[in-house]
């Protein structure tokens, strides 16, 4: 029995430890998926960087904090199986307040960085087009890595088909005005149309190239009527 209770009285010092680094966390809390309890501190382009705030017990946190560093170091987070863009990072900069409690569902961990599932942000940058998935370095044959994989594929998936953010496609006009801007001949006219050009004449000379790529294709096809009638050289 006093074994049993030595064994509680350490694992609740580890509940109740304030971690500031990743490697402090202890390897089994990773493998349960534990949840861990933070304030947002700032976010970089390195990541998250985020204040652990442990669980406060009535006898044993005020025994602890009395012999503890008063100091703090932000642990740096990853949103796990997600790869942000620059608009997804100024996305949670806005989103995500100084100082905002969240909860870090623990997934992995890789040197000083924790891959956890922050909140509800992993899914929701996802949705909107502000991310990418990316592998997550779990087992692939645990049923939590399956249940991640799931939920965060289908947000990916929804946000494409939405064609928001990163999926969103260019209207008929632009990918139009795409295509001339990328045609042979209007790379030929460059010298015509620069700036020194008043623009009316640019549109005269793009209007000229429209209007005369029907005639191009009539006088293509009647080149090819011809050229089956004669003799190949071969012959």
């Amino acid at each position: 029995l006093a074994i049993a209770g030595v064994v509680l009285i350490a694992r609740s010092i580890k509940l109740i430890t304030k971690f500031q680094t990743a490697s402090e966390i202890p390897a089994r809390f990773i493998e349960r998926n534990v949840s861990l309890r933070g304030k947002v501190l700032g976010i970089t382009e390195k990541g998250l960087e985020v204040e652990h705030v442990p669980i406060y017990l009535p006898v044993l946190s005020p025994l602890l904090s009395k012999h503890k560093d008063v100091s703090t170091s932000p642990l740096l987070v990853h949103l796990a199986g997600v790869e942000l863009t620059p608009e997804g990072r100024v996305w949670l900069q806005k989103n995500l307040a100084p100082a905002q409690t969240v909860w870090l569902k623990l997934v992995t961990r890789d040197d000083d960085i924790l891959h956890c599932l922050v909140y509800y942000m992993n899914e929701e940058v996802l949705m909107l087009g502000l991310a990418r998935t990316a592998p997550v370095a779990v087992l692939p044959d645990s049923r939590f890595y399956w249940r991640l994989h799931k939920r965060l594929h289908r947000a990916e998936v929804k946000a494409e088909r939405k064609g928001r953010g990163l999926w969103k496609e260019d209207s008929l006009w632009e990918r139009a005005s795409k295509a001339i801007r990328d045609s042979a001949l209007l790379k030929l006219l460059g010298p015509l149309l620069s700036d020194t050009k008043p623009l009316g004449l640019s549109l005269i000379y793009i209007t000229a190239y429209l209007c005369l790529m029907p005639w191009k294709f009539i006088a293509w096809k009647d080149c090819c009527s011809a050229e089956s009638g004669k003799i190949s050289w071969g012959s």
